[in-house]
């Protein structure tokens, strides 16, 4: 029988394409299969993952410490490195075959290239960077009073859309959720139609949690020859490049619009302060877009979410979309000249004052305290 996206009957199972570099699993991985044993646990059915390499079985027993059920193993010399025609012409014809309802990918650089090959070819839709998701509807109807500005009446009566003049009640749709118009709208998006539901999502958005299973390893059968690939990875050469580690980061401490009057004492400060920390520098989009420090640096929707031990925003008003980016912090310490700036509304800790005099004190009472441990 021929594979047909719009016969939602037919799809069961949630499935999470599980990211390894040369026989490595990509941190990204772990996340998603967190957060796809939740909706699975939500929609009542397997979480599987898919892994594509050569000789990768080695590390699919990772993925069952994090609650995969199963995991689809496909080996092949060709698969060894990443290359688009490969991957998706084994992902798709395992969809066709085992048909998953959700199918999800990190936001990787393999991922935003992967993802959308394989949703044109299964005939399905994909939400790209998503930072949210979910399945059930009272856990997304309290996702939408907290994270947007949609009416309470309003999200109360969410549950159902029409689809060619019929209802269709959306309990068991993947509820998408994405920043949009640069990161100034949070949209949800719904794939009701076509199965499987697909996502790529944010990197550090999810948070990883253990939850062991006796994860059964299988090895479907596959077609895969050297005619069915247009191009040929000849040498991989890595480029060293220094890039800050944002969501690998114990502590953060982040600059924003605040250092404007004095940019590289700003930056000189921070990076100072975040060294005695034992951290990174974070940013606002605004130093993004001024051109004051990288992007690798920026936090927020359109940047990083971070979860570190203790966050320090210098200078940074706390717009929504930066404080979506670090609002899970552990610690949240904000020093800005306005009283009355947004991120004191997140702040476990807050300074009313200039960046430019409180961080050196804050510098100094930190090297003091370690002199005297």
């Amino acid at each position: 029988m021929a594979f047909n996206s719009a016969d939602i009957a037919a799809f069961k199972n949630v499935w999470v394409f599980c990211e390894q570099r040369q026989g490595v699993m990509m941190p990204t991985t772990f996340e998603l299969i967190s957060e796809g044993r939740k909706l699975a646990d939500e929609l009542g059915v397997e979480l599987c993952g898919i892994l594509l390499g050569d000789n990768v079985d080695g590390i699919a027993p990772e993925l069952g410490n994090y609650g995969a059920d199963k995991v689809y193993v496909y080996n092949s010399p060709l698969l060894k490195d990443f290359t688009t025609d490969a991957y998706t012409k084994v992902i798709t014809e395992a969809v066709e075959e085992l048909k998953p309802e959700v199918l999800l990918f990190g936001a990787s650089n393999i991922g935003r290239d992967l993802a959308p090959r394989c949703a044109a070819r299964l005939h399905t839709g994909l939400c790209a960077d998503c930072t949210h998701l979910d399945i059930d509807m009272p856990n997304y109807k309290d996702f939408l009073k907290e994270a947007s500005t949609l009416p309470e009446e309003r999200i109360n009566k969410l549950g159902v859309v029409k689809i060619a003049g019929q209802d269709h009640p959306v309990d068991r749709d993947l509820k998408m959720t994405r920043p949009a118009f640069g990161g100034h709208l949070m949209a949800s998006i719904f794939c009701p139609r076509f199965r499987p539901a697909m996502a790529t999502v944010r990197p550090g958005v999810m948070k990883k949690r253990e939850c062991k299973k006796d994860v059964e390893i299988l090895h479907p059968a596959f077609n895969l020859s050297a005619e069915d690939i247009n191009t040929e990875v000849v040498e991989v050469v890595k480029a060293a490049k220094k890039l800050v580690d944002l969501i690998g980061a114990d502590f953060i401490v982040s600059v924003g619009r605040g250092i404007s009057k004095d940019v590289e004492k700003g930056i000189a400060l921070a990076e100072e302060l975040a060294e005695v920390l034992g951290g990174v520098v974070g940013s606002s989009r605004a130093c993004v877009d001024a051109g004051w420090i990288s992007a690798d640096h920026q936090v927020g929707q359109t940047g990083k979410t971070v979860h570190p031990k203790v966050y320090v925003a210098l200078g940074i008003s706390g717009a929504i979309q930066h404080k979506a980016g670090m609002q899970d912090s552990e610690c949240i310490i904000a020093v800005n000249k306005n009283e009355t700036a947004p991120i004191f509304e997140v702040a476990d800790y807050g300074i009313t004052g200039d960046l430019f005099k409180v961080v050196p004190m804050l510098i100094d009472s930190i090297k003091a305290a370690k002199a005297a441990m």
